[in-house]
Formats: structure tokens, C-alpha cells, sequence
């Protein structure tokens, strides 16, 4: 072999890698900038979804990211301008990287566009993997029902919304596409005052669901009203409380275990005058 074969032998081994080199180091970036992606979107704020969506953890995995929810939020027919005769942007949107959700999933933003709670619920017959279940939004008669749906839950700010001032203000009350069911006003005396009355929003937990209606229609700078998914907004009272007088709360028990729920305290034990003569025994 003569120098100038040596020479390209050698030229080709330092390509092959330098190239090993740089794709080893593309992987690994890449395997870090997916890692910030997860961990993104696992500290990302609460994930809204569409209407009848599964619980998160199984609705992350039976849903194929096919976008057909999107796209029929958007084709709906009630969602033309009236005036332009154009299709306005889709309540549901696909996930992208620089959004807070798990990239290509469906969610929606209610500050954005909120969830006009259409007759036909166009985007969950289209789910081809029932990611969304129709069965959550079908009544007993067979048919879609609005009410019926359930992407989360309101939740008042008293402490910035300006109707627990003592400022009128009904703007969410007036957005609800169930007045009087979902949201109601509460007439309250103003102290303050002594002249004017509150006017205060209260949400009802078994009738909002979670439209985001309200919020989009918020008159503060950052809505005072917004919505959670359902286990955010709501606490958990446990087995071991329970309304007598519901019995639909009383159902939700049936199944529990009995649960010894004394406190077992060696301080249960004693007597008053053992706390009195406590530290005295050297004496």
C-alpha cells in the first residue's frame, strides 16, 4: 500500500468518527431535550381535555393523537362567523411542544376559546379509541346530553374576585350557559356599606361542567373564576365522613372497610391529676 492510499485510509477512519462522534453526541442532546419535555409536561398546570375524557392516566393511553376531536370542534357548523362566514378557531386544540400538555393530545384553554357546549358534542363520536366516552354524555333515553358533560370544575377566587367586594359584577353568572343551575347568585348585606347588597357567584359542583364559559367572560385582569380538573378543585372527605341525610353520599361508603379509628395515645390513658403532678415525681 502506498502513502497516498495510508493517507485515505486514514482520512476515511477520522470521518467515520468524527461522524460516530457527532451523532452519539445528537442523541444524547436529544435524549435531554425530551427529558425537559417530560418534565415539563408532567409540572405543567392542570391539563383541560375535551368533553367525556377518560381519567388522565388512561385517556394519556388509549389516545392516538389522530386530532379528529380537534378537527370537528372546528368544522362544526355553529362555529362559522356570522358576519364573515369563516370557521373561528376550535375549542380543542392539539398539544404542541411549547404548550403545557403531553405533546399531540387534545385540551383546550378556556381564556383562549371556551367550550360552547354544542347540542351534537361533534369532537366525542369521532374518537375512534373512546378515549372520550360517548357513554358519559349519553342519557338514558340514548341521547347526547349536554349536561351531561364533565371537563372540570369552577372554582371562585373570592379573595380577587371584585362581586365579593361589593362591586356588581354578574359577567360570569350572565356567561353560563346554565344560569341558575351551574352558577347562582347569592344576595349578601353589605356590613361596609349598610346600603348595598353582594352579589356573589357560587358554583354548583353537580351541575357545572367545567365549559370554561366563565371564565373566558372574567372582567379581571387574570379571571377571578377559572377551571380545574374535577380532583383539583374538589377535596376528599374519606370513608370515615359521610351526610346521613344523602343517601347518594351514603352509596358512596357501601364498599368501605371498618376501620378502628380511636386514637390509641398513652396519654389516653391517664388520668387529669397525672397531668397536674406531671415533672413531680422527684419530689
Amino acid at each position: 500500500m502506498n502513502n497516498e492510499a495510508k493517507k485515505t485510509k486514514i482520512s476515511e477512519r477520522r470521518k467515520f468518527f468524527t461522524l460516530l462522534a457527532q451523532n452519539a453526541g445528537l442523541g444524547v442532546m436529544g435524549g435531554l431535550l425530551w427529558s425537559g419535555y417530560a418534565n415539563k409536561a408532567k409540572a405543567s398546570v392542570p391539563t383541560l381535555r375535551p368533553p367525556a375524557a377518560l381519567p388522565e392516566d388512561d385517556f394519556l393511553k388509549v389516545c392516538i393523537k389522530c386530532g379528529l376531536c380537534s378537527e370537528a370542534c372546528f368544522n362544526r357548523p355553529q362555529n362559522r362567523d356570522k358576519e364573515t362566514g369563516k370557521q373561528r378557531p376550535a375549542t380543542i386544540k392539539m398539544a404542541k411542544a411549547e404548550d403545557r400538555a403531553t405533546i399531540g393530545t387534545p385540551f383546550f384553554v378556556p381564556t383562549d376559546v371556551p367550550c360552547y357546549m354544542c347540542d351534537d358534542i361533534p369532537c366525542v363520536p369521532v374518537c375512534p379509541t373512546e378515549a372520550l366516552d360517548i357513554t358519559k354524555v349519553t342519557n338514558k333515553n340514548g341521547v347526547l346530553d349536554p349536561k351531561m358533560m364533565d371537563m372540570g370544575l369552577a372554582v371562585v377566587d373570592q379573595n380577587s374576585c371584585i362581586a365579593f367586594w361589593g362591586i356588581q359584577c354578574d359577567a360570569c353568572y350572565r356567561a353560563c350557559p346554565l344560569m341558575d343551575e351551574a352558577i347562582k347568585l347569592k344576595y349578601d348585606k353589605n356590613e361596609r356599606t349598610g346600603k348595598h347588597a353582594f352579589l356573589k357567584p357560587i358554583v354548583y359542583k353537580d351541575a357545572c361542567t367545567g365549559c370554561g364559559m366563565c371564565e373566558k367572560a372574567c372582567v379581571t385582569e387574570k379571571p377571578a373564576i377559572f377551571v380545574l380538573p374535577r380532583e383539583l378543585a374538589l377535596g376528599k372527605p374519606g370513608d370515615h365522613y359521610v351526610k346521613g341525610w344523602d343517601k347518594k353520599d351514603q352509596m358512596r361508603i357501601k364498599n368501605r372497610e371498618d376501620k378502628d379509628l380511636t386514637t390509641h395515645d398513652k396519654r389516653s390513658n391517664k388520668k387529669p391529676v397525672d397531668y397536674l403532678n406531671q415533672g413531680l415525681e422527684g419530689f
